[in-house]
């Protein structure tokens, strides 16, 4: 029998009870012995991110290194989140993890760890004794931490603050996207945050008129997926301790960094008061020259648009934008596909040009763009917004201020509003391009009572009310709009797909508590559920939430997407919801878009609003579904299967593909 791994101790959720580890650990244990008496074992996938060192500590060193982050273990969990709990298990959960994974890649960090647990050490007493805490008063370089909501998962941050700056009053917040760095771990990061700032490759000495934020972006995944959720908790975390003025938060980044300042920027526009991506890609098909002749799958081109950011850029019409390049940098190929992009669209790109620069900045463009910082943080946001563009393929990211779209004609496909607001008139007119739903959203204090929306040639007039009215909807019927929302159990957003959007918020993995009917399948679940949770640890920094089935309850149900692994013969919840699940699953085989598969042989995997709640997720065998073969390269990170897929295990499981893809597509916009 197969024993469990040792867990992380701060990958864990605080104050996790011993007997449900215990439970989940025995039924783990019970199942990776199924079949593999009669199975050859599926050949282990070497990990990309992060590298294995081959630095060989000291058992000494690696000994007491341990024995001091278990001391934490209780100390840390006894304390309140309230009471920046946090602060102390980022630093500690920083060694733990590099201890876990081999993550020491030279001597110095080993002194590195050392010096992250010592100011563990001194942060937990600061806490214990209910004094002020310290680091909540300092200034210069700060090294903290906030718990995800994703996973539980303690993450990292830095703050540069600088000694002139007036913390008294709101100021404004640059929010500066590392690079990437294979071996920028927690430790390291930690350690860069603590020794230098980073921002603008360090040519922005002592900012004097802003905070500067480093999320960590969950290290190493292109500020896609939780990485991307990582930059808006990390703001959230320093706005609970700084006064923070949200009309003056500007987003920056070089490299991997420019382009997460690029997507990011282009899906939350309404988040910042300018974008000023350095040296990122912006697209997939040209980063990496790909011809027809080397294309992937048409699905997986298709969810291409999920980060390409040509697909959303009428969107930088809402914020200022400024793109900087060196002049002799290859990826400044990627800054002239969006200058020729934006102007197709009548946008005037400002761009910055680094004289005989490769990939780096120099001094002189740093003083231009750090001019440009200045015009954005004094102008602020100016919401609400008068005038309104916004381009989408997906519900994902459904529209910018006051306008949310909530309905599109098919997804994947080019969807576009424009929106006039005349608050003297009390009026808005609406052009729309393959949209079918859509709400007014004001957060401005607008009243919407009686207002007067004209779209395309129709007038549609709401009624007056005794009462504010902040929200209204509507949706167009037989071609006509009126007044009124989707039916029930259409795609919306935050429940519109693709599978990897069950894992950019809260969600729970329960795998089989029994044997799958195929032992083929026993193999695969097995193999397939330990790789997602090691994939998890390693690539995203966390761990993943699981329960036994016993033990879900209905505040799980409430908040968090379900992850589901096995068959209705072995897993107790699929087997309670399979009936509302478009797919008729026997023994010996299954029936799914209108197919019939033989489960010897084959399974499903797919995404689907959750029968217990169709407010979140279930997910039927599937983790993450790009993989390590896609990780030489953030370009390639990208969701790998759509919303559904039939998967054949005559091909092992391997650093691409979950087995051989029979067939995989899309559910139409009613989940059909």
């Amino acid at each position: 029998m197969k024993t469990l791994a040792r867990i992380p101790l701060f990958s864990l959720e605080p104050g996790t009870p011993g007997k449900l580890l215990a439970a989940i650990s025995l039924s783990f244990a019970i199942f990776q012995g199924t079949g593999r008496s009669e199975e050859k074992a599926i050949a282990p996938i070497p990990r990309v991110l992060p590298p294995v060192s081959e630095l060989v500590v000291p058992d000494e060193t690696r000994d007491a290194l341990a024995t001091r982050v278990a001391s934490f273990r209780d100390r840390v969990w006894e304390i309140d989140r309230q009471d920046h709990a946090a602060d102390v298990g980022v630093l500690v959960k920083a060694v733990d993890f590099a201890l876990e994974h081999q993550e020491f890649y030279a001597e110095k960090n080993l002194s590195t760890a050392t010096d992250l647990l010592d100011l563990a050490d001194q942060r937990h007493r600061e806490i214990e004794a209910g004094a002020s805490l310290s680091w909540l008063q300092q200034k210069g370089l700060i090294v903290r931490g906030y718990q995800s909501k994703i996973d539980d998962s303690y993450q990292p941050y830095g703050l540069e603050v600088s000694e002139s700056l007036d913390l008294s009053v709101p100021v404004p917040l640059l929010v500066w996207l590392h690079g990437r760095g294979d071996k920028t771990t927690d430790l390291h990061f930690l350690n860069q945050c603590r020794t230098k700032g980073a921002a603008f490759g360090g040519f922005l000495k002592d900012p004097k008129e802003a905070i500067v934020l480093y999320p960590f972006g969950r290290q190493c995944v292109g500020w896609k997926h939780a990485g991307e959720i990582d930059v808006f908790e990390a703001i959230e975390a320093v706005m609970a301790d700084y006064k923070i003025d949200p009309d003056r938060i500007l987003l920056a980044g070089f490299s991997m960094g420019g382009a997460g300042a690029w997507h990011l920027g282009a899906h939350y526009p309404d988040r910042f008061c300018g974008v000023t991506p350095g040296a990122g890609f912006a697209e997939t098909k040209q980063y990496q020259g790909l011809t027809p002749e080397t294309f992937p799958p048409v699905y997986e081109q298709t969810l291409w648009k999920l980060y390409d950011v040509p697909e959303y850029a009428r969107n930088f019409f809402n914020v200022p934008l400024l793109s900087y390049s060196g002049e002799k940098d290859k990826q400044r190929a990627s800054a002239e596909l969006m200058n020729s992009v934006l102007a197709e669209q009548g946008f005037k790109l400002r761009q910055v040009i680094g004289l005989g620069m490769e990939h780096r900045y120099n001094q002189e463009a740093v003083d231009e763009i750090r001019v440009w910082l200045g015009e954005c943080w004094k102008a602020g946001r100016g919401l609400p917004a008068k005038s309104i563009e916004w381009q989408t393929p997906t519900l994902r990211y459904p529209g910018y201020d006051w306008i949310r779209l909530t309905g599109l004609k098919k997804h994947w496909e080019d969807s576009r509003v424009h929106a006039e607001w005349d608050q003297e008139k009390h009026r808005v007119q609406v052009n729309l391009s393959g949209v079918t739903s859509f709400e007014l959203t004001p957060s401005h204090g607008i009243d919407l009572s009686g207002i007067t929306v004209q779209i395309g040639d129709q007038v549609v007039e709401a009624g007056k009310a005794d009462f504010a009215v902040n929200a209204l909807a509507l949706i167009e019927r037989d071609g006509k709009w009126e007044w009124g929302e989707p039916a029930a159990g259409s795609k919306r957003p935050g429940i519109q797909g693709p599978i990897d959007d069950a894992f950019v918020s809260r969600f729970l993995v329960v795998g089989p508590e029994k044997t799958p009917v195929s032992t083929k399948f026993a193999r695969w679940v097995n193999f397939e559920q330990d790789h997602f949770r090691s994939r998890w640890k390693a690539l995203m920094r966390g761990s993943l939430r699981e329960k036994p089935v016993s033990e879900v309850n209905s505040e799980d149900l409430a908040e968090s997407n379900l992850v589901l692994w096995g068959d209705p013969e072995s897993n107790p919840l699929i087997a309670e919801i399979v009936g509302r699940l478009p797919i008729k699953w026997e023994k010996d085989s299954f029936e799914f878009r209108g197919k019939s598969y033989s489960t010897a042989d084959h399974l499903p995997t797919f995404v689907f609003p959750n029968p217990l709640n169709p407010d979140r997720y279930v997910v039927i065998n599937s983790g993450l579904t790009f993989r390590e073969g896609h990780d030489h390269t953030n370009s390639l990170q990208n969701p790998k299967l759509p919303d559904w897929a039939v998967i054949s295990m005559d091909q092992d499981p391997d650093a691409f593909a979950p087995g051989r893809i029979v067939t995989a597509g899309f559910f139409s916009e009613n989940w059909e």
